[in-house]
């Protein structure tokens, strides 16, 4: 199989981007057009206590408050920070403060002579720790730079910053796709419900004729109690279903940062296919999209080039110098009882000179500059790290690999799921259509006195699975094309996002300040 050009990939990606899409419950179907819940759309009024809610709502909101969202943003906000502190690094130390030394007892000289001095001091200003002839410990403006860890330190920051914003990506890709798979749940959920109700009504005329025909000696009253029992069937049926859409509704709600008891209803009332993806892009081309636009195999190479610099670091890090300069000035002042006793002290030119006991502060100025390369336990740690760094290196590049076959093989299930939704719609439906002719020819025989109502029951089983079945087709179809959507990297929200509706606004926890609308359309009825 020939590579696709890269005009066709391009003008591929350029399709999705544009918006290949259709909402996935719309507007009711075409007369002949595949869609579940019959000619008439499953119940989607609202009751008291449910809350409408729209697939681009939902996505909207879970882009303002899912909180695996937010904490992937604040991770871009962190390594953004953490860039800027390695920046930060060319601009040296500021220290501002001061010290006060006392020493009572002996001290020695260099020349090994002991004396016995009670002395103290006081530095104030830029810097501390000034005691005794030495420098100042703590200098005021201090530089203490590795060239080599802070230019090399820059560039990783760099690339963490770009992998963390890859991942965030990722990660709203993810969440928002789990949001579409909740709504349709929620979908089916409703759907499900509305067609176990027509099942039951349905089951409930065919259990009336069979207890009126056991009634009139025409049929048996097992028949009957049959009957009956399929009635109790479908109730547990429609009970079930309502159990699941309740499910999903929570389900839905914890992604939406909701409170999992508001009961979220699906503002359309049809389940139809939607295909997002533009059937004519063969296979080959949708894993050249999703290896240009996934957001997975970009934090990879970000990582791999981290990994590459980190190892670039250990070697050149035996003959990158250390800089460390120091420049401190402020008021020193002090004295000791040698000084300030009769006897003083002897000067350079033979001159004996007494000072108080405590001189004021005079200005003081100190500046220190030391260069060192350090070669880590002899030379071995640094090859350590050399090594250490290779192999930190090679696995990056390796989960770029598995990362990438793992983006292929998410796409080609995606693609094949598409194929194969797509033929099971077109069978359900056709199952759907005999399986009610059927029932109705059967229904209508019997009403006519032509056979008995039992004969109709397997062909209610056969309609009321059909109709399961058909809507099944219709949501996994929909869930595998944003499963393929997403598979290429697209995140499925920009073009379905719409303003939260007005009655979603009290069940948000805090004040909002995206745009409400007064009402929220709901799509018209046949």
């Amino acid at each position: 199989m020939h590579s696709p050009s890269l005009a066709r990939v391009k003008a591929a990606a350029g399709a999705l981007l544009a918006g290949f899409v259709s909402v996935v419950v719309a507007q009711p179907p075409a007369p002949g057009v595949g869609g579940a819940g019959g000619p008439a759309p499953p119940g989607a009024a609202v009751h008291p206590g449910e809350a409408p809610i729209d697939l681009g709502s939902a996505l909207r909101l879970a882009g303002a408050e899912n909180p695996e969202l937010l904490l992937a943003r604040q991770r871009v906000t962190e390594a953004a920070a953490l860039r800027q502190l390695a920046a930060a690094q060319v601009l040296p130390n500021l220290n501002l403060g001061g010290n006060y030394d006392l020493h009572r007892g002996p001290v020695q000289q260099s020349n090994g002579n002991i004396l016995n001095v009670n002395r103290d001091s006081l530095y104030v200003g830029l810097g501390a720790s000034a005691v005794g002839s030495g420098t100042v410990v703590v200098p005021g403006l201090n530089y203490n730079l590795n060239v080599g860890e802070a230019w090399y330190g820059w560039l990783a920051a760099r690339q963490r910053v770009t992998t963390t914003r890859a991942v965030a990506d990722a990660v709203r890709n993810d969440v928002l796709l789990r949001v579409c798979l909740a709504y349709l749940d929620l979908v089916r959920g409703d759907a499900r419900v509305a067609i176990a109700a027509r099942n039951q009504d349905e089951a409930a005329e065919v259990a009336r004729l069979t207890a009126e025909y056991a009634k009139a000696g025409q049929g048996r009253r097992a028949d009957a109690d049959r009957a009956a029992v399929e009635v109790q069937r479908r109730e547990a049926e429609q009970a079930q279903a309502k159990g699941d859409a309740l499910t999903a509704s929570a389900r839905l709600g914890q992604l939406l940062n909701l409170d999992p008891a508001t009961r979220l209803r699906p503002a359309e009332g049809w389940a139809v296919p939607a295909p997002v993806v533009p059937d004519p892009v063969p296979l080959p081309e949708l894993l050249a999209i999703a290896l240009m636009r996934r957001p997975e195999l970009a934090a990879r190479r970000s990582d791999v080039q981290q990994a590459l610099y980190e190892l670039s670091l250990a070697k050149v890090l035996p003959f990158s110098p250390t800089a460390i300069v120091g420049f401190s000035a402020g008021g020193f002042g002090g004295g000791s009882n040698l000084v300030s006793s009769p006897q003083g002290f002897v000067s350079g030119d033979g001159q004996r000179i007494t000072a108080p006991r405590f001189a004021p502060l005079d200005g003081r100025a100190d500046f220190d500059v030391a260069v060192l390369w350090t070669f880590r336990n002899l030379g071995v740690g640094n090859a350590a790290l050399i090594r250490a760094a290779d192999s930190r290196a090679n696995q990056s590049r390796l989960r770029e690999l598995d990362t990438l076959n793992r983006v292929r093989t998410e796409v080609a299930e995606a693609h094949a799921r598409v194929a194969a939704r797509a033929q099971q719609i077109d069978a359900a439906e056709k199952a759907v259509r005999s399986s009610g002719a059927a029932y109705q020819g059967d229904l209508t025989r019997i009403k006519g006195g032509q056979g008995l109502p039992l004969e109709v029951m397997d062909s209610l089983r056969l309609l009321g699975r059909s109709r399961f079945e058909y809507l099944d087709a219709i949501v996994d179809y929909n869930r595998a094309q944003f499963q393929l959507w997403v598979a290429l990297g697209n995140p499925p929200a920009d073009y379905l996002a719409r303003p939260i509706p007005l009655e979603l606004g009290d069940l948000l926890p805090g004040p909002r300040v995206l745009p409400v609308p007064r009402q929220i359309p709901l799509p018209k009825r046949p």
